[in-house]
Parts: C-alpha cells; sequence; structure tokens
C-alpha cells in the first residue's frame, strides 16, 4: 500500500509548507507501527495555460495503476474523522494504494471527476487548494490516533 497526495502547484516555504511537514511527518511516526506507509506529496505543474483539462492529462499521468482514487471536491461526501480512519484501514488491509487529488484554484476537471473512486469535501465551503493539502494531512495524522487506539474526544 501507499498514499500519495497529489496536488496542482507547489507549496512554497511558509506556514503551509511547514503544517504539511509537520503533520505528515507525525503519521509518519504513529502509522509505521500500523503498517502505514509515509504520504508520499506529486506537486504537478501545468504551465500550458489549457486549463483543467490538461491538469487531469497531468494527474492521470501520476495515478498508480489500481489505485483508489480520493478527489477533494466541494460535491464530496463529508466524512467524520472515525470515517476517514476507517477509509485508510479499509485500504491498508486491502493491500491498495489510495491517492488523494487535490486540483488546482479552479478545481478537478469533470472527467476527472467521474473516474475518482471516491469523492470527498472539507465542507460546503471553498477551502485554497494549499490549505486543503494542510487540512488533508492533518485528518491523516487524526486517522493514525484514531486507528491507534487514542482516545478521540468526539465519542
Amino acid at each position: 500500500m501507499r498514499i500519495q497526495v497529489t496536488a496542482i502547484g507547489r507549496l512554497k516555504a511558509g506556514p503551509e509548507l511547514d503544517l504539511w511537514k509537520d503533520y505528515t511527518s507525525r503519521f509518519a511516526k504513529t502509522g509505521r507501527a500500523l503498517g502505514l506507509p509515509a504520504v508520499d506529496l506529486v506537486e504537478l505543474d501545468d504551465r500550458s495555460g489549457r486549463g483543467r483539462e490538461a491538469e487531469a492529462a497531468l494527474i492521470g499521468k501520476s495515478l498508480p495503476a489500481g489505485a483508489y482514487v480520493v478527489a477533494l471536491d466541494e460535491r464530496g461526501a463529508q466524512l467524520t474523522s472515525p470515517e476517514f480512519a476507517r477509509l485508510i484501514a479499509e485500504r491498508r488491509d486491502a493491500a491498495q494504494d489510495v491517492v488523494f487529488v487535490i486540483g488546482s484554484a479552479d478545481g478537478i476537471a469533470p472527467e476527472l471527476r467521474d473516474q475518482a473512486s471516491q469523492l470527498m469535501s472539507f465542507g460546503r465551503m471553498v477551502w485554497p487548494h494549499m490549505l486543503a493539502r494542510v487540512m488533508l494531512a492533518e485528518q491523516l495524522y487524526r486517522a493514525a490516533t484514531i486507528l491507534a487506539g487514542s482516545p478521540y474526544h468526539r465519542e
């Protein structure tokens, strides 16, 4: 199993990158004992100016064959943290790669969204795509702590 985050654009030095590194480092430490791999970040730049369709082609080339693809999209399901933890555990138990796809500021092309295994949303509000990475990293870490049996304050 691999966990990959594929995103359009690159995180630059600053608070988002610092938080990304912090949460993915915590995830790696906590997840190791649970059979969870470190998170791979694949950052893609589309300088062609052709929009979401060109971005979708780049993203498609980066997806491992047979991966469970979760596209972050405002139309997606709003999972609770325990539900998200179950998603991670199910993919681990199935030995299936999981890829989280974060589009550019314009979102994900409809054809790529339609091909995803699952759509997931962080709420009905639109979030900056760079901040969405941080929110995803935090939820991955939270999922690992839930799977490790740490007390979850919402239950």
